[in-house]
């Protein structure tokens, strides 16, 4: 089991038998871990390279309990697709009844075996309890959603010797499995899958809006599969009353259906119980879409999907390309400019693609220096702006185009400083426009309907605090918003529920902290589908910078180079655009492979469109 420990994982000699030749470690039972004492770790399975697979050994003959105990907990980390390796360790009724597939928790530094599980003298007793104990990080639950988690954990398992066999076994244990956090990034990756907001958001061009909700699976078990099943049972309950599925309830793969994979022409088929009577063409490709997106996070050269019904019935054939066409999400469309803010308070611009550093102003009345602009925010389709001027006090919506003017400011501030003003704004992708008045005696969060007329009041039943950044993802159905209390600033995501006819208005509900180890949250930006690009503080720390899941995960990959200073940060759904920022040496950015290369030394507030 997962022990993270400083310098490495110790390792006990003759523990692992690595056949590096066809990618299989054999976890062994640890023969030499003693059954008495009242305090053992569990040691970490080596970090493998992503084509190893990990199976564990079965219980030796004769095993004492701890050995059992140890060999259950390292099968738990194993790539046995089934834990059928795992249940040798469990009697016989335990092994019917035990569900892992029902949760997992994670821990800081693995499961540790609290109490003495040997006999320790006692020749005559034939059961035993065990008690594993740690530090929650999160739990993956039964539909496979990620959820940070604190506080400590203990659970019991119960061992039994067999009078006849006089083999000890677990016979008392919880539903679930755990493990160590370095054993859960071995074993398990995220995924995004991918529904539809439900209401009547659509995108530029008319398209439905694709969502992504990300799971957490077994990455080398079969993972595609997994996935595809995820998707059709439908998603997770967190995002689950502001998206829909296109397909039909019970929807699910043909009996046997395993070990999903493009074929050599990069196209997957994908077997399902559906008559084709049943299927219309529409939504049948917008059914496609939903596996294509999906599958694309485990299968990046993926470019066509076939999805057949009973009896081998072609239902309907989708390409890459008519998926971009089918449906609209934040990658859809690559940014061509990145805005900020110049030393004369001018909306200037860079094209994307440019490897120098100079930037003009854009067409219209933000390009001409009329007004001094604090913060920008450009539409989606690049053909508008929203402009926070006179210090944060006025919000003012314009075209970007030449000729336009400044109508009458749509929303008002009265915070007695700019920090208690209005927020940056935010566009999502149906138009509507987002901003937050920052006032302590009466913040407030509102939308601007296709960025114009009368501001909405939105309701954030579960806001405990106040808010201080707004970012509204490209979907327009989920909200990240920096939240200040008690002196903390964190990041919360919130689904947006629209008017459903009710009268209720538009709110923001299930707010969650998406960064709970940071204890003062300065910069974000949308930075993928459910990924964000946060600034922020540890308690006691430095400022840092790194990607986020909007569910609360940290992704395991590198984060951007280290930068002074950082008060904004400007990122893309699309990764082919450089990271901007707004630090100590001005307007910033970071290409693909560079270092961070100084853009106007007296530009602020970058954001690309969104």
């Amino acid at each position: 089991m997962a022990a993270d420990r400083e310098g490495g994982a110790r390792r006990r000699p003759g523990r692992a038998v690595a056949y590096a030749a066809l990618g299989v470690v054999l976890l062994a039972g640890c023969a030499s871990m003693p059954d008495s004492g009242d305090l053992r770790d569990v040691e970490s399975t080596p970090r493998q390279d992503t084509g190893v697979r990990v199976f564990a050994m079965p219980p030796a003959d004769g095993a004492g309990p701890g050995e059992i105990m140890q060999g259950f907990l390292e099968a738990l980390t194993s790539d046995d697709p089934e834990y059928d390796t795992a249940r040798k360790y469990l009697t016989a009724d335990a092994a019917h009844t035990w569900r892992p597939e029902r949760s997992t928790t994670v821990l800081a530094n693995g499961p540790s075996i609290e109490t003495d599980c040997g006999p320790g003298g006692r020749e005559e007793a034939n059961s035993v309890t065990c008690v594993l104990a740690g530090s929650r990080v999160a739990t993956v639950d039964a539909q496979q959603a990620y959820q940070p988690a604190n506080g400590s954990y203990r659970e019991k398992l119960h061992l039994t010797k067999d009078s006849k066999s006089g083999q000890w076994r677990i016979d008392g244990l919880p539903d679930g499995v755990v493990m160590g956090k370095s054993d859960f990034q071995r074993n398990y990756t995220s995924v995004d899958k991918y529904y539809f907001a439900s209401d009547t958001a659509v995108g530029a061009s008319g398209q439905p809006v694709a969502v992504a909700d990300p799971v957490f699976v077994r990455s080398k078990v079969d993972a595609m599969t997994q996935m595809v099943r995820s998707l059709l049972k439908g998603p997770t309950a967190w995002l689950g009353p502001v998206v829909r599925s296109s397909f039909p309830t019970g929807t699910a793969l043909q009996k046997g259906s395993s070990g999903l994979a493009p074929d050599d022409q990069n196209k997957l088929t994908v077997p399902l119980n559906l008559k084709a009577s049943r299927v219309a063409s529409g939504k049948c490709s917008e059914m496609a879409t939903q596996v294509l997106f999906t599958l694309r996070n485990l299968a990046p050269t993926l470019e066509s999907v076939e999805l057949l019904g009973t009896g081998g019935d072609r239902l309907c054939e989708l390409t890459d390309e008519r998926a971009e066409s089918a449906a609209w999400h934040g990658a859809s469309k690559r940014p061509e400019y990145v805005y900020f803010i110049d030393g004369k308070h001018r909306v200037v611009r860079m094209p994307t693609t440019s490897t120098g550093t100079g930037s003009v102003p854009v067409p219209g009345p933000l390009g001409e220096g009329g007004k001094k602009m604090q913060s920008v925010a450009v539409s989606r389709d690049e053909h508008a702006a929203a402009g926070v001027a006179d210090e944060g006090r006025s919000l003012y919506v314009t075209s970007l185009a030449s000729g336009g003017s400044f109508d009458e400011a749509l929303v008002n501030s009265a915070g007695a400083t700019p920090a208690e003003r209005l927020t940056t704004p935010s566009w999502d992708a149906r138009g509507d426009l987002w901003v937050a008045d920052r006032d302590p005696d009466r913040t407030r969060l509102y939308v601007l309907e296709q960025g114009v007329g009368k501001p909405q009041r939105v309701a954030v039943p579960d806001l405990s605090g106040q808010i201080k950044d707004v970012r509204v993802a490209a979907d327009g159905a989920r909200i990240a918003l920096v939240v200040e209390k008690d002196g903390k600033q964190s990041l919360f995501i919130g689904r947006i529920q629209r008017d459903d006819g009710t009268g209720q208005g538009i709110s923001v509900d299930g707010l969650r902290s998406a960064t709970p180890d940071l204890e003062k949250v300065s910069a974000i930006s949308w930075a993928g589908d459910s990924r964000l690009l946060v600034v922020g503080q540890e308690q006691g720390g430095v400022q840092q910078m790194r990607y986020v899941q909007v569910d609360g995960s940290t992704l395991d990959g590198p984060a951007p180079g280290a930068l002074t200073s950082v008060k904004a940060v400007a990122a893309s759904e699309d990764e082919r655009v450089p990271l901007v920022a707004h630090s100590e040496d001005g307007i910033v950015r970071l290409p693909s492979g560079a270092q961070w290369q100084k853009v106007d030394k007296d530009g602020t507030a970058p954001v690309y469109p969104g």
